[in-house]
């Protein structure tokens, strides 16, 4: 059975972000952790315009080929990992426009998150996205990955300087990720599960 497909999703576009750097660094540890066939997806370098669909996307009929694009990308992934900042006490808005543009591309596939920011470490923007991915009809992980003060843990040169801590962390989820991931996989399969 070939590794399910893990896509690791960095959210944040704008310059200056801190967003590709925590991405990278989970990046790395996903393939270390050798659980998934991953793909690293940049929002910034995938460019979607504000939502721009003249039909509700549970349709699946698309004018752009941006959108045509996105759901190929989306469709192809068994699992997300959202690498999410915390503006303004929820998440930002490039997040929710890339999950807005499709729906059942998205559907019964679990999910979860590396979140940062300053104090709470990203956690609001997390409890905010719980209710937009379960009306997507995904499946949260409980367990999320949080990173505080995320300037200080940025070296000069802009890379993301990890804890073994959360490390740890984020293998533990993924480890929980992969247990769900073949779980909801073979039921959207119809293959029996155990």
């Amino acid at each position: 059975m070939p590794a399910p497909h893990l896509q690791i999703i960095v959210g944040s576009t704008r310059p200056g972000r801190r967003g590709h750097a925590v991405g990278t660094w989970f990046h790395d540890l996903a393939v270390r952790h050798e659980g998934f066939g991953i793909e690293f997806v940049d929002l910034a370098e995938v460019g979607l315009p504000l939502l721009d669909e003249p039909r509700p996307p549970q349709r699946g009929q698309y004018d752009h080929d941006h959108t045509r694009r996105w759901s190929e990308t989306v469709r192809a992934a068994d699992a997300y990992v959202f690498v999410v900042p915390e503006y303004n006490h929820s998440y930002n808005a490039a997040t929710k426009n890339a999950l807005d543009f499709l729906a059942k591309e998205w559907a019964g596939k679990p999910v979860a998150f590396v979140a940062y920011g300053g104090v709470s470490g990203g956690a609001r923007a997390v409890t905010a996205l719980i209710p937009v991915v379960s009306a997507l009809k995904m499946v949260p992980l409980s367990h999320s990955v949080h990173i505080p003060s995320i300037r200080t843990a940025m070296t000069a040169g802009g890379t993301f300087e990890s804890s073994p801590g959360l490390d740890a962390d984020a293998s533990a989820m993924l480890d929980e990720l992969r247990r769900l991931t073949v779980t909801l996989s073979a039921l959207r399969l119809g293959d029996p599960v155990g």
